[in-house]
């Protein structure tokens, strides 16, 4: 049974070397690598963005934060991977920060789950250009722009990335997935995207995305 109060321990710590250990602990004994991350490493990195936003973290805290998940993932990803081998893709998924936004770690937890749950991921990184956005869904086929924003400032360019896929013709085979701490249900609602609060949610709002489109 993992132990997955020291996986987020790990994390909240900052402390890459037990996060590795625990990560490759997790991958060598077959454990449910999809329950790790959610329940261990990912509750691990939610925290450290709690204490970030009470002000009891600082910057440096925050980094080493995001260095000890990273360093779980970094093992934890290519085992998912090679488990998936061979299996059918349920869609290609395009995600990115929009632009103005310098904010992964969220961003890149949920790539990591629709990777783990069968999606073609395709991670352009952070602060994107609406431009990256619809020339990279064009160039692999794109399913879904799964686009975060984790400023208030910045939330707009979902809606104007909603936009441009409508002016370039492609809403009837492209769906927009939005997501962030700003963002809710309503603004998704009110810019006609797809949303998921959590990384979890998001592995279920892409396959209802992808349904809507192939009905």
């Amino acid at each position: 049974m993992p132990n997955f109060l020291e996986m987020k321990q790990a994390v909240v710590d900052g402390d890459v070397d037990k996060a590795r250990d625990l990560a490759q602990a997790a991958v060598d004994s077959g454990e449910d690598l999809l329950a790790v991350v959610e329940q261990g490493f990912a509750a691990g990195i939610r925290r450290v963005g709690d204490l970030w936003e009470e002000g009891e973290y600082f910057l440096p805290e925050l980094v080493q934060g995001a260095e000890a998940m990273k360093a779980a993932m970094s093992l934890i990803t290519p085992a998912v991977q090679r488990g998936r081998a061979g299996l059918a893709s349920k869609g290609r998924v395009v995600i990115g920060t929009v632009h103005g936004d310098l904010h992964d770690i969220g961003k890149t937890l949920v790539g990591t789950l629709l990777g783990a749950n069968g999606f073609e991921v395709h991670d352009i990184g952070n602060d994107v250009p609406i431009e990256r956005f619809l020339a990279v869904a064009r160039d692999v086929h794109a399913d879904i722009i799964a686009a975060s924003a984790l400023l208030t400032t910045t939330m707009p360019e979902q809606k104007a990335i909603v936009d441009a896929i409508r002016a370039a013709g492609l809403s009837k085979s492209i769906r927009v997935l939005v997501g962030g701490s700003p963002t809710t249900p309503a603004w998704a609602k009110e810019i006609g995207a797809g949303h998921a609060e959590n990384a979890l949610r998001a592995v279920h709002a892409a396959e209802a995305l992808v349904a809507d489109i192939r009905r």
